[in-house]
């Protein structure tokens, strides 16, 4: 194996952690509204667990306003209550062909609460993009080991590996930055 395929196939699964971070960001609830923040949210339809997005409509139509029209009438009671056990601390209102979800302004703590959790996440991804520069490094090694590649190009390959783990772990407080941004204002 070259050195330049472990690096794409490490950089490969290092972009795959931030696109997961990316999302996850996405569904923590800010002050205003965005469908997003339903990702999690999967609803017991029929016996089998489906995400809302596929039972309905959601839509925002004003800045703290989510409307959810399912495809399935039958299906409403279940999303309400799916909504209800999530960690979102929402409470659905139901008119019968609309659930609307509205986004109360954000407290103090729980601003703290969340960029808590954002932080909590933000390390994750952050180990997540390290354990994949240790899996590329230890591959190096192996075909150092095995005389496939000279001691200088194991060199090469593990500052290669840091760098492309610098920029990603840099991605990823940036995103955070950001985040916490968008929590923290009023």
């Amino acid at each position: 194996m070259s050195i330049a395929s472990v690096q794409s196939s490490t950089e490969e699964r290092m972009r795959k952690s931030i696109e997961s971070l990316k999302h996850d960001l996405g569904s923590i609830r800010t002050g205003r509204a965005t469908p997003a923040i339903l990702d999690r949210v999967v609803v017991d339809y029929y016996g089998a667990p489906t995400p809302v997005q596929a039972l309905a409509a959601i839509a925002a139509p004003e800045p703290r306003l989510l409307t959810i029209q399912p495809y399935d009438r039958q299906a409403m009671s279940a999303i309400e209550r799916a909504i209800q056990k999530s960690d979102l601390g929402l409470t659905p209102n139901n008119d019968g062909t609309t659930i609307r979800l509205v986004i109360p302004q954000l407290t103090d703590d729980r601003r703290r609460d969340l960029v808590k959790r954002v932080q909590k996440r933000l390390e994750e991804a952050r180990v997540a993009v390290r354990n994949c520069r240790r899996d590329g490094l230890e591959v190096l090694r192996k075909e150092e080991k095995e005389k496939a590649i000279s001691e200088d190009e194991l060199r090469r390959g593990q500052d290669a590996l840091q760098k492309v783990t610098d920029r990603y772990v840099g991605q990823v407080d940036e995103m955070g930055r950001e985040k916490e941004r968008e929590i923290m204002e009023p």
